[in-house]
């Protein structure tokens, strides 16, 4: 164990974490996604060729880490984490479509639309989200939860991923595509259309595992700086990143005129706040003891990310 600046211990081997905890979301995604059969197989492959094309999941191991960070158990979080790895991945077979984005790669495979065609991608997506509402409503969790604290996640979940979240974020960020913007305008988009499901991934978990007002708080704050972060690091690797690790091409966001913190701020303050949204994050955590190691971690590794 090694000491962080302000002295608390954190873990070393972040890598083998994110294994584990990427390990036991993936089996629980592949228990949860039946197997493409009868006369709507062809949506069902579309949905899993996405579902498991790759990726870190972030989202469910922040939830699983929010959890913990408050005293609860990761398994016990698995069918909301998973939940909301079907919304994110949702997100990006629509994000590809040539309606938005227009994407032939992602994760390094040919994008969803590209391999089953427009409809049956946007379909995929369609029931990718409707999937995951269907997984906290389960009998699994329903069991085992009070439903004031299920109804809770559900509805934070629910804002994060719609109009108030992602949906919003996505909408002006289309809107504004190739237009002169101020800093209001690119926080708006990235504190909803990336920052909303990241924070509420975070805070779900604890919701779950029973976290006090307080540490749902601090747990918020991390989630917020954070989700901005990500964000920031996805816009400057599509400038400096390698296309090879990335899975996709790079330079895309300045060619289609996306606004990006970079385009808006420039390269160098762009890193300088995403340091400073790092430190603001870790700093978010300080009342919460070593159980939240792991989210101190991820923090750092976000900035340190090539992919």
């Amino acid at each position: 164990m090694r000491k962080n600046r302000k002295g608390s211990k954190h873990i070393v081997d972040l890598r083998a974490y994110l294994n584990e905890k990427r390990a036991m979301v993936d089996a629980a995604l592949e228990a949860c996604l039946a197997k493409p059969e009868g006369l709507a197989a062809e949506v069902t492959k579309a949905m899993r060729y996405s579902l498991f094309a790759g990726g870190k999941r972030l989202r469910p191991i922040l939830c699983i880490a929010g959890a913990e960070a408050v005293g609860g158990s990761g398994p016990d979080t698995l069918p909301v984490a998973c939940a909301l790895e079907l919304i994110h991945t949702y997100s990006l077979i629509h994000d590809d479509l040539p309606t938005m984005d227009n994407d032939d790669l992602r994760r390094g495979k040919p994008t969803s639309h590209k391999v089953f065609g427009e409809a049956t991608a946007l379909l995929a997506g369609d029931g990718l989200l409707t999937e995951a509402f269907y997984l906290m409503a389960s009998p699994e969790i329903t069991e085992r939860t009070a439903p004031q604290t299920l109804l809770k996640v559900i509805r934070h979940i629910a804002g994060a991923a719609g109009y108030r979240g992602m949906v919003g974020g996505q909408m002006v960020d289309i809107q504004w595509e190739g237009k002169s913007v101020g800093l209001p305008v690119v926080e708006f988009i990235h504190t909803r259309k990336t920052g909303a499901l990241i924070t509420a991934a975070v805070t779900s978990g604890a919701l779950m595992a029973g976290g006090t007002t307080s540490q749902l708080r601090a747990l918020n704050a991390y989630g917020e700086n954070i989700g901005l972060a990500f964000q920031i690091s996805d816009d400057i690797l599509d400038i400096e990143g390698d296309a090879r690790t990335l899975g996709k091409a790079t330079g895309a966001d300045q060619k289609v005129g996306k606004i990006t913190y970079p385009s808006v701020l420039g390269l160098s303050k762009s890193k300088e706040l995403q340091y400073s949204l790092i430190e603001a994050a870790i700093g978010a955590l300080n009342g919460l003891d070593e159980r939240a190691a792991p989210l101190r971690e991820i923090a750092r590794f976000i900035i340190e990310r090539k992919k």
